[in-house]
């Protein structure tokens, strides 16, 4: 009998592929919308995870996100250091100046100072020079694409110089930093040289930086620093969800990814599961002939929950596999780098698919079990 529906399922060809073709275009817009919207949030946060040497972040208390502060005076700094169960505190700057090539090609950057004796919140991941050549004076380490940004057509090279506030700066390395939320070169300095690039203001400290003492839960050492200092404490994850709750509640990003997504998800319910049960009327007089034949109810559904699946599986799978391959061919583009598919957007996205076919084959089920055999025969 699973031979029997799966030729059922198959013998109007044009039907069949417009269902699965339905069921894969749906697959394709969750699974695509999703991740793209995921990744992006997560790029508002990209430069406070890839600092990696600190867990917890010390800020202003009216500062909500990463790209919004208020400099700390410099007797902050002292007091978080005093804190019961700090391991360490260091300094941290951001800022945006103007970088200015000797060809006057210009971008305006995120320029981010640490510390100067121990290179807390220095980039890891390297694509070419060293972190450690930072301790060099006037030095800069760029990102990749802000180095493709300022020297556009031209091979990677140390050594190349920049102008940040009259003054110039030297390219000591080029960073694999994560991709910022704007597209904006990411570059890092030691703290003493940041704020001579970005011009003396009174107060300069962007961030305090914090390692817990062995022992001490980040969680908690957040509470006893707020307490102590009055300032306001995060953990790195915290921090994260609070750049991507700021860009949810603030800007339009959400709407019109949840538009495409609703679009996407009601076009895969609706036609796919009107298909499918269109598919059911066309072959009610085969379901009838069967249950004529002595075939029970119970076989029935089955064989409607195989074809159901059969076609689930096929338009998932191919959906899965077009949005797997935009995916490879966008992540080697360097303004889409590091937008990957999820694997929570695909599992999600199953789900979804599962509910939808699930709906239509109840639908489908319901009509063939009321059918009666005998009406097969009337005409």
């Amino acid at each position: 009998m699973n031979f029997v529906a799966l030729r059922m399922l198959t013998g109007d060809r044009a039907k069949y592929f417009g269902l699965v073709f339905a069921i894969a275009f749906c697959t394709f817009l969750l699974e695509n919308q999703t991740s793209i919207f995921a990744n992006i949030m997560r790029r508002t946060a990209s430069q406070v995870l890839d600092v990696t040497d600190a867990e917890i972040w010390v800020m202003d208390p009216r500062t909500e996100y990463w790209e919004q502060t208020k400099a700390l005076k410099e007797t902050d700094l002292t007091r978080v250091r005093g804190v019961p169960g700090v391991g360490w505190a260091v300094r941290l700057f951001k800022g945006t100046p103007v970088a200015r090539t000797e060809s006057g090609r210009f971008a305006v950057s995120t320029l981010i100072g640490i510390d100067d004796a121990t290179l807390t919140g220095a980039p890891r991941k390297m694509f070419m020079g060293s972190w450690q050549r930072l301790r060099q004076p006037d030095s800069v380490i760029v990102d990749k694409a802000g180095y493709v940004l300022l020297f556009p057509g031209e091979p990677f090279e140390l050594g190349r110089t920049l102008e940040m506030n009259d003054r110039r700066a030297t390219i000591v390395g080029i960073s694999d930093a994560s991709a910022p939320f704007a597209s904006l070169p990411v570059m890092h300095a030691r703290y003493s040289a940041a704020v001579n690039f970005l011009g003396r203001e009174r107060t300069q400290l962007s961030f305090v930086l914090v390692r817990p003492a062995p022992g001490v839960q980040p969680a908690a050492l957040t509470s006893t620093i707020e307490r102590h200092t009055g300032l306001r404490a995060r953990t790195t994850e915290e921090f994260m969800w609070d750049s991507v709750r700021y860009y949810l509640r603030n800007t339009g990003i959400p709407v019109n990814f949840g538009i495409t997504i609703a679009v996407a998800l009601v076009v895969g319910t609706v036609v796919a599961g009107q298909t499918f049960y269109l598919f059911t009327l066309d072959n009610l007089r085969q379901f009838g002939a069967l249950k004529a034949i002595g075939v029970s109810n119970l076989r029935l559904t089955g064989m409607i929950l195989l074809q159901a699946l059969s076609a689930a599986a096929l338009g998932f799978s191919l959906g899965t596999g077009l949005a797997a391959t935009f995916f490879e061919i966008t992540g080697r583009r360097m303004a889409t780098r590091g937008i990957v598919l999820l694997w929570q957007s695909v599992g999600l996205t199953g789900t979804a698919i599962l509910v939808v076919v699930a709906i239509a084959s109840v639908l489908s089920i319901r009509r063939v079990l009321v059918l009666e055999p005998a009406s097969v025969f009337r005409s």
